[in-house]
């Protein structure tokens, strides 16, 4: 029917071309933010679940840096052992050197001045070595607990008490024969104690290199998961939004036609 009042094919073909903007706009929207979803009302379901797997990446990501931290803190501490080792090793020689009979009083009284100064470098490197405040070789050392996930995943890093009273040298001397060769034992018994304590710290190192890795892979894991879920398909979307340019530029033209319609019914009230 030709009429003047109501244009019906101009507001159907405005309702079409407002659906083909929306949907363009919604194209856009995707293709420069790079995601499928950027609301609720996009997929209220998949933006739940993405919210869900963000927050689970973030807290894997986490506990990677806490489990370097603990990595690095038992490296400085297994170092300061290592010095450590290297001076009950010198404590050793000379406790060894000082039993022999043929050094005087006088010689094993400075091999002595030595042997106790190495004892107070132990004290000194027991007592000063920490990471953050955490002191693991310190008469005072308390366990450090390194958490990198739920409330069961955590390592616990106990205390080596490293100082001289700790490996049971602080009393020692060598000023003489009989004093060295007793200083020799238990300088040796120290040794060992001293490479349990950096077998421990090893142990734990490797078991924190492992969870590194392992939560490495299950953030990746993860990520990979909320891609799939948000992250938009650019040649799907880019074909999507190639038809709605089409579709909007035809009902521009459409509405344009359909604008000219009423124009015919005034030929006739000429």
């Amino acid at each position: 029917m030709l009429a003047i009042k109501n244009n019906m094919m101009a507001a159907n073909a405005a309702r079409h071309l407002g659906r083909s903007y929306d949907a363009l706009a919604k194209s856009v929207e995707r293709l420069s933010s790079g995601l499928r979803i950027n609301s609720a009302q996009d997929d209220a379901a998949g933006l739940a679940v993405r919210e869900l797997l963000r927050s689970d990446v973030a807290v894997k990501q986490q506990g990677i840096r806490n489990a370097q931290d603990g990595l690095s803190m038992l490296q400085t501490t297994e170092g300061a052992m290592q010095k450590i080792d290297d001076l009950l090793t010198r404590m050793k020689q000379l406790a060894e050197q000082a039993s022999t009979g043929v050094y005087s009083d006088t010689q094993r009284g400075m091999m002595d001045s030595e042997f106790q100064a190495i004892i107070a470098e132990i004290d000194r490197i027991a007592g000063s070595v920490d990471f953050n405040g955490n002191s693991l070789l310190s008469a005072t050392a308390v366990a450090v607990v390194v958490r990198f996930g739920e409330a069961t995943d955590v390592i616990t890093v106990d205390p080596a008490n490293a100082t001289a009273n700790g490996l049971g040298v602080d009393t020692l001397d060598i000023a003489t024969a009989a004093t060295a060769a007793t200083a020799f034992d238990t300088v040796a018994t120290a040794i060992d104690t001293a490479a349990g304590y950096r077998a421990t710290f090893g142990a734990q190192m490797n078991v924190m290199e492992g969870v590194v890795e392992l939560l490495g892979i299950q953030a990746e894991s993860l990520s990979s998961a909320e891609s799939r879920i948000s992250d938009v398909d650019v040649a799907t979307e880019m074909a999507a939004m190639t038809r709605t340019q089409v579709l909007a530029q035809a009902g521009t033209a459409m509405l344009a036609q359909a604008n000219a319609m009423p124009q015919m019914a005034l030929t006739l009230l000429r």
